[in-house]
């Protein structure tokens, strides 16, 4: 079999897959540390060691994300863009045909816009503010008491969203504090944060890029109350991705092995 891996190189954590046939074989995550190619061939041995590969047997490495420049460990890199676009072809469920790709990641958010082949005709980013972001979850998380996987299935149980009306993060953290202090139930204020995320992505849309179905990837479609704030503001349904904190991985991985196939 040919094997192939995917690196996709976050501000703080390095994800990985393996994918031989056509199939996801093992994804990874380490934290990336402060040597971000060490942590790469770290990973890749591991990924190999793990399911019985030989480094050999690798074909090719190809990295995306921030860091992907300075992965001497991948053989070539992609832009993030791409990767997720092709990640889709491995993680969207089957008879799923999406025209839109959320991804929530821990740094910033991106919608994808694609064609019915999968080729990307826009995209929308927010990488200036934490607003909206994985990072903004945590820093709820921490004055709440909780943990990041807890946040979603305890908005779950909220009756009375809150308000949360800052678009920055700072502000927000502000705003929550407020709200605690005058005791707010915090299932009440993690649904408003969830409704809050979902609002300031959604501005992001373009409106003529609005077809097709739609996917949530990244670490933040893992988060159940995320998805449904997202559902209840779009008034549609919103499909969670397989390995989703994988995709650009995945994508990496794929564009890896067609590069070699051509």
């Amino acid at each position: 079999m040919r094997y192939f891996i995917g690196l996709d190189g976050g501000s703080t954590y390095l994800k990985a897959a393996l994918i031989g046939g056509r199939k996801v074989i093992d994804v990874m995550v380490k934290n990336t540390g402060i040597d971000n190619d060490r942590t790469a061939g770290l990973l890749a041995q591991e990924l190999c060691r793990r399911n019985g590969v030989h480094s050999s047997e690798v074909e090719s490495i190809m990295a995306t994300g921030y860091s992907r420049k300075v992965l001497e460990t991948a053989d070539d890199d992609i832009s993030e863009i791409t990767a997720h676009a092709y990640g889709i072809r491995m993680t969207a469920p089957e008879e799923y045909q999406p025209g839109m790709i959320i991804d929530v990641g821990g740094q910033d958010s991106k919608i994808i816009y694609l064609d019915e082949h999968y080729v990307v005709k826009n995209f929308s980013m927010n990488d200036k503010c934490a607003a909206g972001t994985g990072k903004f979850m945590e820093v709820i998380a921490q004055i709440l008491e909780t943990t990041i996987d807890q946040v979603g299935p305890l908005s779950l149980e909220s009756t009375s969203p809150c308000d949360i009306n800052s678009t920055c993060v700072v502000f927000a953290q502000s705003e929550v504090i407020s709200l605690v202090a005058r005791k707010y139930d915090r299932r009440d204020i993690l649904a408003g944060m969830h409704i809050s995320m979902a609002r300031r992505i959604i501005k992001m849309m373009k409106k003529s890029e609005k077809g097709g179905d739609i996917l949530m990837t990244g670490g933040g479609a893992l988060n159940v109350g995320l998805r449904q704030a997202f559902e209840e503001e779009l008034m549609r349904d919103v499909c969670v991705a397989r390995w989703p904190q994988f995709n650009g991985a995945i994508g990496a991985a794929l564009i890896a092995s067609e590069r070699r196939a051509g």
